[in-house]
């Protein structure tokens, strides 16, 4: 059954509030967010894309849907994002992992559960960065994110950038119309050509397997003992191509694979289509009253597949991944 993305008046429904919420990050930066809230004790966390905010419409509709579902969700501005404070930096994706922790411990602390982290594009591999880092969030989605980060640059701050920024320290890029738009440090390029997403991804993979934290003690919480993956990607992506979303298969095992055939990097005729995916696994996922041995069966049995979402009115089938076996 299709899923139908709520209306204006559907999200003005007095059940569902919407509050900005600022948060203090580790460098005293201050992140500003919307909270949907539904009165659900769980709640997903939408982290946006490269040069974007929370009002990018993949955010907004995917917050909507969830919440309409009765999922709060919480979307916010990275640090020099959108009405973040601090500076816009090219690269940041482990500062933009500091920025998520803060976000997430905030809530932590408010007494929710964190059920999901959910990132678009670059925001798609801040969360797989968060999840090799930290085993405090247990339902990961990456919508778009790159695999090869040395990749990408080029269509950006032009030929032979290394040489140019090494002789000159900074590239300051332009719009078409030669309008500056920001400022790319040797220091910030050299942040995202040594951030290794083959090396995070198999920690995620080593966490895949690992016990609860103590911070699930302090609150109480009866969280699955497993990281739980989805990448979801475009096949018609000319930003990020949709092999980079077959690598963390073959990296991460318990992990699906998602396709939706037709769409761009933005999901822009696809927001129907990429609202279904994300709920579908979010609500997939283990119930805290389970018991944790059951969720350990039920996770032992799970195989990395490939979901390819088909042209309207064909049947979704999906393949068995081979490759990460």
């Amino acid at each position: 059954m299709a899923l139908k993305l709520p209306t204006l008046e559907e999200e003005r429904n007095p059940d569902i509030q919407q509050h900005k919420v600022t948060i203090r990050n580790s460098h005293s930066e201050n992140l500003v967010g919307i909270l949907h809230e539904t009165g659900s004790k769980e709640l997903v966390i939408l982290c946006h894309g490269f040069r974007s905010s929370k009002e990018r419409i993949p955010m907004v509709n995917l917050a909507a849907a969830l919440a309409k579902e009765g999922i709060s969700a919480f979307r916010f501005d990275f640090a020099g994002n959108g009405e973040s404070e601090g500076s816009f930096q090219y690269g940041n994706y482990h500062k933009e992992s500091d920025d998520l922790r803060a976000v997430v411990q905030h809530f932590f602390e408010e007494k929710r559960q964190v059920f999901a982290i959910v990132g678009h594009s670059k925001g798609g591999n801040v969360v797989l960065l968060y999840a090799s880092k930290y085993n405090d969030v247990h339902t990961v989605i990456n919508i778009s994110g790159r695999f090869d980060l040395g990749k990408g640059i080029e269509s950006r701050l032009g030929k032979d950038f290394l040489g140019r920024i090494k002789a000159n320290g900074f590239i300051d890029v332009k719009n078409r119309k030669g309008k500056f738009q920001y400022r790319v440090t040797e220091e910030s390029l050299m942040d995202r050509l040594t951030t290794d997403t083959r090396s995070a991804s198999l920690l995620i993979s080593r966490n895949c397997r690992s016990d609860t934290t103590d911070h699930f003690a302090t609150y109480s919480y009866n969280f699955p003992a497993v990281v739980r993956v989805l990448t979801i990607h475009g096949s018609m992506d000319n930003i990020v191509p949709v092999n980079d979303a077959f690598e963390f298969v073959n990296l991460i095992p318990n992990h699906k694979l998602h396709i939706i055939q037709g769409a761009d990097h933005e999901y822009t005729l696809h927001q129907v289509e990429l609202a279904a995916v994300v709920l579908d696994f979010i609500k997939a996922a283990p119930h805290q009253t389970e018991d944790a041995d059951e969720q350990d069966d039920q996770h032992e049995t799970t195989k990395s597949e490939v979901w390819m979402q088909p042209a309207r009115g064909q049947e979704v089938v999906a393949v068995p991944n081979l490759m990460a076996y």
